[in-house]
C-alpha cells in the first residue's frame, strides 16, 4: 500500500512539473438540446487536426486549452445530428453549442471522422453506460421499462431472480453497489418486491455503471456504482408525455419557469392493478407509487442552481392483518459555479432516507425501522490543459440508523413497547482524481481518496468477555451467542470506534492504433455500512448497520485488464476484460443467526473474506436499422470464513464456498430492429447457471421426528435460468401541423413459458408421507401492452 501511494505522489508531481507554458487559450462552453435547453452528459468535442478533444461533465460542460491557431471542431453525440465548425482560437472564448435530433434535421452536415476515438484512448474502463431511449426498448415484465432490469443484460451483472430485488456485480452482494440518484443515495432501487425498479425512465437523463477502475471520487462502497442523473425540464416550451399499461400508469410534466433561463419537472407513477381486486372479492391489495421532482435555475453565465427530489411509496396489505410500507425519500439542492474558464465547482446539500413500516394485526403490533443521512459534497473539476484535467472535493456524511421500534396498536394488545438501540456514524472523505495524456498513445487516470469513519456514541453498547461477541463450543462444534458481560453507555459526541483508509485508484490506457486500445486498472475501496439479510435478495425489512467495535469495514482490492476496438467504421466495438477481487472483513452468519429484531447483531456474525474473478465479453452493435449487443460473463465468485483459533471449524470447515450470487455462465442478448418507419422490433434472450443453495442430503429419525441433514453450505444450485423476450413498437404517422406524438408497445415476457425456479422447498407430502422437492416459480408467459404518449 505504500509503495502503491508513493507511485501517485511520483506521478503526480511529474504531472505538474509538465505542465509548462506556451501560448494557449481556453475554449469552454456547454453543450444543450436545441429543442428544450437539456444539458447532455458525455457529448465528445474533437479537434481533428489535433487528434485530442474532450467530453461534456455531468452538467454538459466542457473546457479545452489548445495552442493558438484555427481549427475544426466536431460535436458528436449519440441519437443528435453531427455538428462541424471552425473557430479561430486567438483568445479565451466560451461557445454553447445545441444539438438537435438526427433524425429530425437530415439537412445536417455528417462528420465522419473517428467519432469514438475518445473511447479508445480514454483510460476509463470497465464501465457501462445506457440511455433512457435504449431502457425503453428492453421488453420486459408486465410492459415497465425498467432501469434494474436492463443494466441485469450487460456482462458482469447479475439478478438474484424474478420477483427478487436489487442486481449483482461481479460477484458482488447486493449492499455492495452504491446507488446514486442525483447525488443522492437509493438503499433500496425496487418497487413491489423487486417486479418495478424505483427509478421513471421518463425523468432519467442518463446513467453509468462503474463496475471498476472507479474514480476517487466515489466511494462507500466496494462493488459499483450505479450514477443516475435526472432531466433538468424543458427551459424553451411545455411538454408533457406519458404511458398507460395494464398494471401502472405514468405522467411527466416539464416546461419554462422563465423562458431559456429556469425548468420545472414533475414525473409520478403509480400501480392499479389492486383496485380490480374488489370486483373479485378479494380484500388484499398491492401498490407503489413515486414521485420525481427538478427545478432548475440559470441565475447568470457563472451561476445555475437545481432542486430535484425523489419519494416513493409501496404498500402491501392482507385485509387488516397485515400491512407493509416502505420506500425513499430524496432531496438535493445543488449549486453550480464557474469559478474560471478551467475551472468548474458543484456544491450539494443531500438528505436521504429509507423507511420501513409493519403493521401486524392479528398480533396488534407495528413495527417501524430505517435509516437517514444527511450529505454535503464540493466538488471541483479543474482543466490544466488538454491533456492534464483534475477534480478534487469532499464530502461529509452524518448517519442515524433506527434498527427498529415495537409499537402496539391496540389498548388490548399483548405486545410491550420496544425500542432497539439507534446507531450513529459519521463518514468523511477527501479525494483527488487525475486524468492526463503522457504521450499520443498512452493515457492515465489515477486518484486517492482518504476515507474516515467514525461510530458515534449510544445509548448502550454490550461488553464481552475477549471483545468476542460470538463464541464456540468445542464439545458441539458449533457457534454460539455470547453472553455480555457488561453494558457501556456513551455521549453522542462520543466515539465508539474509527477507522481511517487510504483508497488509490489508478486506470492506464495504451492505444495500439486508431482503432483498438489496451487497458488495465486497480482500485482499493472501503465500505464501512453491512446490509444484514439472511437472503440472497434483500427484502424490505433487511436493516443496514454500521461498522463498529466488533464489524469491521469492508475492504476490497480489484485488478482489471482489458482489450477495446472499434471496426467497420465503428458500427460495431468489442470489449473484452478480465478481473480479479478480493474483500476483506465480509460478514458471514452463525447457522441458526436470527436477524430479525436483534439489538445485538454482534453475536451471529463473523468476518471472513470474499474474492470474485472472471472474463467479460460485449459486442456491440452502434448503427443501422438493427443494432443491439451480445454479452456474456465467465465468472466465480466464493467466501471464506475460517476459525479464529486451531479449535475452531469456521464457517464451512473453513473452507471457501460459493457466494449465492455466483453465476458460472451468464449470456444476454438484446437486440433491436427498425423494420420501418411505423415498427420496430425488440428482443432480448438471457441464461444465467442456476444460483447457489444448500439441500438436504440425508435425514435423522429423532423421537418419531424427521430432521434433515443438510449439505455443506451453497453446494448445490438451483436449475439454470433462461428466458426470451419480444416487443413491438408501433409508432402511427405523426398528424401535420400535431404536437401529439404517440406509440404502441406489445410486448411478450418469456416467449416459450419457461417456469424457472425462484427457489426450491423441501417437505414431507401429506398424502403419500413421501419426501418431496418444490419448485416455486413466479412468472411464465405474460403478454403486455401500453400506449405512450408526447405533447
Amino acid at each position: 500500500m505504500k509503495n502503491i501511494v508513493l507511485c501517485f505522489l511520483i506521478v503526480f508531481s511529474f504531472s505538474l512539473v509538465s505542465v509548462h507554458s506556451q501560448e494557449k487559450f481556453t475554449l469552454n462552453g456547454t453543450i444543450l438540446e436545441e429543442k428544450s435547453n437539456e444539458t447532455l452528459i458525455g457529448v465528445s468535442i474533437l479537434f481533428p487536426e489535433l487528434q485530442t478533444g474532450t467530453t461534456t461533465n455531468e452538467y454538459g460542460f466542457y473546457s479545452i486549452t489548445l495552442p493558438k491557431g484555427s481549427y475544426k471542431i466536431v460535436i458528436s453525440y449519440i441519437g443528435f445530428a453531427t455538428k462541424t465548425k471552425t473557430i479561430v482560437l486567438d483568445k479565451n472564448i466560451t461557445i454553447n453549442f445545441s444539438l438537435t435530433d438526427a433524425i429530425e434535421n437530415l439537412d445536417e452536415i455528417v462528420i465522419t471522422e473517428n467519432v469514438e476515438k475518445l473511447n479508445i484512448k480514454a483510460p476509463q474502463m470497465s464501465v457501462n453506460r445506457l440511455t433512457a431511449s435504449t431502457i425503453k426498448q428492453i421488453p420486459v415484465v408486465l410492459g415497465e421499462a425498467d432501469i434494474i432490469k436492463a443494466i441485469t443484460l450487460l456482462p458482469g451483472v447479475t439478478s438474484a431472480g424474478e420477483g427478487a430485488s436489487g442486481f449483482n456485480v461481479r460477484g458482488g452482494s447486493v449492499d455492495q453497489n452504491l446507488i446514486l440518484l442525483d447525488e443522492a443515495t437509493i438503499y433500496n432501487s425496487s418497487h413491489l418486491f423487486g417486479f418495478f425498479s424505483v427509478f421513471n425512465p421518463d425523468a432519467i437523463k442518463d446513467l453509468k455503471l462503474y463496475k471498476g477502475g472507479i474514480p476517487a471520487r466515489y466511494g462507500g462502497r466496494v462493488s459499483s456504482v450505479l450514477d443516475i442523473y435526472q432531466k433538468e425540464g424543458n427551459s424553451k416550451e411545455f411538454h408533457a408525455n406519458g404511458g398507460i399499461g395494464l398494471v401502472s400508469s405514468r405522467l411527466l410534466v416539464e416546461g419554462p419557469l422563465k423562458k431559456d433561463k429556469g425548468s420545472f419537472l414533475f414525473g409520478g407513477r403509480s400501480s392499479y392493478a389492486h383496485l380490480f381486486l374488489p370486483l373479485f372479492d378479494i380484500d388484499n391489495s398491492a401498490y407503489f407509487y413515486d414521485l420525481n421532482t427538478k427545478l432548475s435555475y440559470r441565475l447568470n453565465d457563472n451561476n445555475n442552481i437545481y432542486l430535484s427530489g425523489y419519494f416513493g411509496r409501496d404498500v402491501f396489505r392482507i385485509n387488516d392483518s397485515f400491512e407493509n410500507i416502505y420506500g425513499n425519500s430524496v432531496l438535493n439542492f445543488r449549486w453550480n459555479h464557474l469559478y474560471s474558464d478551467k475551472l468548474f465547482s458543484n456544491l450539494s446539500l443531500i438528505y436521504s432516507d429509507y423507511y420501513y413500516d409493519l403493521k401486524l394485526g392479528f398480533v396488534e403490533f407495528d413495527w417501524v425501522s430505517g435509516i437517514q443521512n444527511f450529505n454535503m459534497k464540493y466538488d471541483f473539476k479543474h482543466y490544466i490543459n488538454n491533456t492534464f484535467k483534475l477534480q478534487y472535493g469532499l464530502n461529509s456524511i452524518y448517519y442515524k440508523f433506527n434498527p427498529g421500534e415495537i409499537k402496539p396498536t391496540t389498548p388490548t394488545s399483548g405486545i410491550n413497547p420496544f425500542k432497539l438501540i439507534d446507531k450513529f456514524a459519521f463518514e468523511n472523505a477527501v479525494y483527488l482524481d487525475a486524468e492526463q495524456d503522457i504521450s499520443d498513445k498512452l493515457s492515465v487516470a489515477y486518484g486517492l481518496r482518504f476515507s474516515s469513519f467514525l461510530r458515534l456514541g449510544q445509548d448502550e453498547l454490550n461488553i464481552y468477555e475477549n471483545n468476542r461477541p460470538v463464541i464456540f463450543n468445542d464439545d458441539f462444534k458449533i457457534y454460539e451467542q455470547a453472553e455480555p458481560i457488561g453494558t457501556q453507555s456513551f455521549k453522542r459526541s462520543d466515539v465508539i470506534a474509527k477507522f481511517f483508509n487510504v483508497e488509490p485508484r489508478l486506470s492506464i490506457a495504451y492505444q495500439l492504433n486508431s482503432k483498438s486500445s489496451i487497458k488495465a486498472s486497480y482500485n482499493r475501496m472501503s465500505q464501512y455500512l453491512h446490509l444484514l439479510s439472511n437472503t440472497s435478495s434483500p427484502t424490505p425489512l433487511d436493516v443496514w448497520t454500521p461498522s463498529g467495535k466488533y464489524v469491521k469495514p469492508q475492504l476490497l482490492d480489484q485488478y482489471a485488464l482489458g482489450y477495446f476496438k472499434n471496426f467497420v467504421d465503428n458500427s460495431y466495438s468489442l470489449e473484452i476484460e478480465t478481473f480479479y477481487k478480493k474483500v476483506k472483513n465480509r460478514i458471514d452468519y452463525i447457522d441458526g443467526a436470527n436477524l430479525i429484531a436483534n439489538n445485538a447483531i454482534e453475536q451471529v456474525i463473523l468476518n471472513g473474506k470474499a474474492r470474485a474473478y472472471g472474463l467479460e465479453l460485449l459486442l456491440k452493435k452502434n448503427e443501422g436499422k438493427f443494432n443491439g449487443w451480445l454479452a456474456y460473463t465467465l465468472s466465480r465468485s466464493e467466501q471464506q470464513t475460517k476459525g479464529r483459533t486451531p479449535n475452531e471449524l469456521g464457517i464451512n470447515n473453513g473452507n471457501w464456498y460459493k457466494t449465492p450470487y455466483d453465476k458460472t455462465h451468464d449470456v444476454s442478448f438484446t437486440g433491436s430492429y427498425q423494420l420501418n418507419n411505423n415498427w420496430k422490433i425488440n428482443t432480448n434472450f438471457l441464461f444465467q447457471t442456476g444460483q447457489p443453495s444448500t439441500f438436504p442430503n440425508s435425514q435423522y429419525v429423532y423421537n418419531g421426528i424427521n430432521i434433515p441433514n443438510f449439505s455443506d453450505r451453497n453446494s448445490n444450485r438451483l436449475p439454470s435460468y433462461n428466458r426470451l423476450d419480444i416487443s413491438a413498437t408501433y409508432a402511427p404517422e405523426q398528424k401535420k401541423y400535431s404536437n401529439w406524438q404517440s406509440y404502441w408497445v406489445f410486448g411478450i415476457y418469456n416467449v416459450y413459458n419457461r417456469r424457472n425456479a425462484a427457489s426450491i422447498t423441501f417437505g414431507k407430502n401429506d398424502v403419500s408421507g413421501n419426501n418431496e422437492a418444490t419448485r416455486l416459480s413466479i412468472f411464465g408467459m405474460v403478454p403486455s401492452i401500453s400506449y405512450n404518449f408526447k405533447f
